[in-house]
Order: C-alpha cells, then structure tokens, then sequence
C-alpha cells in the first residue's frame, strides 16, 4: 500500500510540475522563431511582385483615365485599394510622401523605420527592408521607391516638376508575413 502511495505521489508530482510549465508556456508570449532563409526570400519575392504589379496599376491609371485636374488620381485610387488590401487581412501597404508636401496629410512617413527607408531612397537604393515580430509571428516590412514616370503626375502635383529625374517623390510601404 505504501509502494501504491510513493507511485501515485510521484505520478500526481509529475503531472503537476507538466501542468504548471504548460500553464507557464500558454500565459508567457511566445517569442517568433527566427524565419528561414527560404521563407525570408519568398516574402522578398512576394513583395518584389506586387510592387511591379502595383506600380504598374499607377502607371495604367495616370496615362490612360487621367487627362486634367478634374480627373480622379491614380494616387488616390492607390491610396483607396491600398486601404481595402489592408483591411482584408492580405498584408499592410501604403502610399507614403518622401517630398515634404504630402498630397493628403496622412500620407507621411508614420514611425523610424518608413523615415529612415525614405532617406535611403532618396539617397539611391531601389529597396529598404526590416524584419520585425508581433502577435508572435515574423514579419517583413519593406519600402519601396515611386518616381515620377509620367508628365502627368506633375499637372496635379506641381512641386514634382523639382525633383531631380529617377528621385522618389513618394514611396510605398510593405508589411507582410513570412511563413
């Protein structure tokens, strides 16, 4: 009977001490594994794609339905499908200002990371990345440069008309998953 007891003890003892440390792994936030390398360059990929693809969408827009002042912004409906791609749950991206004279107010450079990215891309790299966690999950914010590519873009946005030729006059900004 004794044996029975000193069994059961070290059984409920056991089970205790498994129970307190998932208890401890459940509550404590689990920190992100580092990313794979493989992960890391298909998010790179992924956003390499859709900076061509959205890019190529500005473009389309501006030369083909933009003709006055009174036509609506290729900037703008960026600006509009950017808020509904991000609101869905896809993946944050956003059209941000790097001249100073935003044509929204909202369209700025909203922490260290996108004002750090604007000054390198206005000192020349095509390209501004970060890993970052939350939610404990991995993350890869990028950035991106927008020039000026058309003539266009100037009839509603004057002050592009001074920025040096292959400048960015804006940027846009990506936060996607890695997995």
């Amino acid at each position: 009977m004794k044996r029975r007891l000193t069994v059961l003890a070290v059984i409920l003892a056991i089970g205790t001490g498994l129970l307190a440390r998932a208890a401890e792994e459940s509550a404590a936030p689990s920190a992100p594994s580092e990313p794979s390398a493989a992960a890391l360059e298909r998010t790179r990929k992924s956003v390499r794609m859709l900076d061509d693809v959205y890019k190529s969408v500005i473009v389309l827009i501006t030369d083909k339905y933009v003709h006055d002042e009174d036509d609506f912004p290729a900037g703008s409906a960026a600006v509009h499908l950017f808020g509904e791609i991000t609101k869905k749950g896809w993946h944050e991206v956003r059209l941000i200002d790097a001249t100073g004279e935003p044509y929204e107010p909202a369209n700025v450079a909203r922490d260290d990371f996108e004002k750090r990215a604007i000054e390198e891309l206005k000192s020349g790299k095509d390209y501004v990345e970060k890993i970052v966690s939350a939610d404990g999950k991995s993350y890869l914010r990028a950035v991106t440069p927008v020039p000026v590519v058309l003539q266009k873009c100037i009839m509603c946005h004057a002050h592009y008309a001074d920025v040096e030729k292959g400048k960015p006059i804006g940027a846009i900004t990506y936060k996607l998953l890695i997995d």
